[in-house]
């Protein structure tokens, strides 16, 4: 269990985490792309939010459920469709924030044998609670640091200018 309620803090942890990283970030630094295929920091906030959204949709279906069908979904085609790089990121981030914050009052206190309960997702199989849970941890703490590197990069640019 020691696990699994330290992967929780983690999780708990992603709320804070990214208003930490992006802490001074305005306009020029938030539309700034280091790649053609690469996002910038408004385009990843909005993908937290949305992707927070549709995990917490998934933590009650499998949850609520047996064995529920987890559908995938083609980030790319969000982030294009729903207008990412006009969205307003500090309301994406206000969502993220208020979303991981429910979807761990909604995990904390489930006793361990819970986190094995499973769904059936359309590109990755079989995956548990806890799988499900470790890959949203993990994707908040990896966006983490792609906004470094994207802030890092700017602030070079910016220096050499």
């Amino acid at each position: 269990m020691r696990a699994i309620a330290d992967l929780l803090d983690r999780f708990k942890r992603g709320a804070e985490l990214i208003p930490v990283v992006i802490e001074g970030v305005s306009g020029p630094e938030a539309n700034y792309q280091i790649a053609p295929d690469v996002w910038t920091i408004r385009q990843i906030i909005c993908h937290l939010a949305d992707s927070e959204l549709v995990g917490a949709f998934r933590f009650r279906s499998v949850l609520a459920e047996d064995n529920p069908v987890l559908t995938a979904y083609d980030q790319d085609a969000w982030a294009r469709s729903l207008d990412y790089q006009r969205r307003d990121f500090r309301q994406a981030l206000d969502s993220f924030r208020r979303i991981r914050c429910e979807n761990w009052e909604l995990l904390e206190p489930l006793p361990e044998s819970a986190f094995q309960r499973t769904g059936n997702h359309t590109e990755r199989g079989t995956v548990t609670l806890l799988d499900l849970l470790r890959i949203y941890t993990e994707h908040a703490e990896k966006h983490a640091q792609q906004i470094r590197k994207i802030r890092f990069q700017y602030k070079q640019l910016r220096a050499h200018a």
